[in-house]
């Protein structure tokens, strides 16, 4: 450009900036000089890209700075108007000729949304009024942007609203420009595609934040600290769930244990005193009884020892209804042990899709092997207290007997095993 425009440009440049630090309020957080330093550079670039002529140059350059100086009404509407009226103004006093100062309203008028520009340097202009829509910027100045209309607004604009209305303008919004087309466009496609994953991503978050409330909360929304407590809380019940059914497999090891040492026991004593006891009763009959109360005792301790030990199982068939309703634990084999291996395999791939039910299966597993293991453990009880009191009676039965305190030949010294 000749050394005039290059003065008229500049005058302009200064002119405009001292409009933005005194005039425009700084709500204007998008609207800003910032925001028109970008629309000049993004003009500068272009114009090189298309070797504009100097006279069309300083038009688009002066347009430019000028087209977003109507902010100094203090809101949107209207702002292209007032931005001509001032740019009209500034060039009328610097002696510009009125071809230039027309096509320079024109080329803001351009710009008014939805954009109409019909000239090359208004195609230009408009491009670069939305060039931040193809840059790594795009989110900073959208933020920016967010805020300024909800300060027009006065009120708070969601998230979940704000992305949707700007995926929206991203999908119909065009490049007039063939620069545009080609540099721009890929661009901006990549920054909705960005844009559309974050509201994704945000809708998964509200849904994780409806199902882990306390978790979202501890994390105020990180993501990868939340996902990670997610894992973290996975293996914690995957250890529970082991832990706990391995130590009811463990108590229920030592409750067959201990059934197991009682039936011994008492089928020991039960056999001595059938083969020895009873033959020798004829002639020692003061011990008919206290044989009586030990055989009792050996019985009622081995029955409910056997109680306890005894297995059982359920019917072993489900239906497709217990299923899909949730009704049939698969992880007990007496639930299935009747059924054919592909019906059980659906079911099993019909539990594994849903993790609700297969956490439920184990919860329900882990509870009636309680419940089993409570049965054992009552009846272990009863068996070892009927043999602790058992053996202390039928003893003080024998000694009592020993002494003659049941009749019979009485006070008999003679031991009642003769070897």
């Amino acid at each position: 450009m000749t050394e005039a425009q290059e003065q008229i440009l500049s005058a302009a440049r200064n002119y405009v900036t001292e409009i933005y630090v005194h005039k425009v309020k700084p709500e204007f957080a998008f609207h800003s000089l910032d925001h028109t330093e970008d629309v000049a550079e993004a003009c500068s670039r272009m114009a090189d890209h298309y070797q504009i002529k100097d006279e069309e140059r300083l038009i688009l350059m002066l347009a430019a700075w000028f087209h977003d100086t109507g902010y100094t009404l203090g809101n949107a509407a209207g702002h292209e108007d007032e931005s001509v009226q001032i740019a009209t103004d500034f060039l009328s006093q610097h002696k510009v000729d009125e071809s230039t100062i027309q096509k320079v309203g024109s080329c803001i008028r351009a710009t008014k949304m939805p954009q109409s520009p019909v000239s090359q340097i208004e195609k230009i202009l408009c491009d670069a009024d939305l060039f931040h829509l193809a840059t790594e910027d795009f989110k900073a100045r959208n933020q920016l942007l967010k805020q300024e209309q909800e300060t027009i607004l006065g009120h708070k604009i969601s998230k979940k609203d704000w992305k949707k209305n700007n995926i929206q303008f991203l999908k119909n919004h065009k490049y007039f420009t063939e620069y545009g087309k080609e540099v721009l466009e890929p661009k901006k496609h990549e920054n909705l595609l960005s844009l559309d994953k974050r509201r994704a991503k945000k809708e998964e978050d509200e849904d994780e934040k409806e199902l882990f409330p306390y978790l979202y909360d501890t994390f105020n929304g990180d993501k990868d600290a939340l996902k990670q407590q997610e894992k973290n809380t996975e293996r914690g019940v995957q250890t529970m769930f082991r832990t706990t059914s391995n130590n009811h497999f463990e108590l229920s090891s030592l409750a067959d244990g201990k059934g197991n040492i009682m039936i011994s026991v008492n089928s020991i004593i039960l056999s001595v005193a059938l083969t020895v006891l009873l033959a020798r009763l004829a002639f020692y009959p003061q011990y008919i009884l206290p044989t009586a109360v030990l055989v009792v005792v050996c019985l009622a301790s081995i029955i409910f020892a056997i109680l306890a030990t005894r297995p059982s199982t359920n019917k072993g068939r489900f239906t497709e209804d217990d299923i899909r309703n949730k009704k049939t634990n698969l992880l007990f084999f007496g639930n299935f042990h009747r059924m054919e291996l592909d019906e059980y395999q659906w079911a099993m791939n019909e539990m594994l899709k849903d993790k609700e039910y297969l956490y439920n299966s184990m919860i329900k597993d882990i509870y009636f092997l309680g419940v089993v293991l409570a049965k054992k453990y009552k009846y272990l009880r009863i068996s070892y207290t009927i043999f602790m009191w058992g053996i202390v009676i039928a003893s003080i039965s024998f000694a009592i007997a020993a002494i003659g305190g049941f009749g019979g030949t009485g006070g008999t010294s003679v031991p009642i095993i003769d070897y």
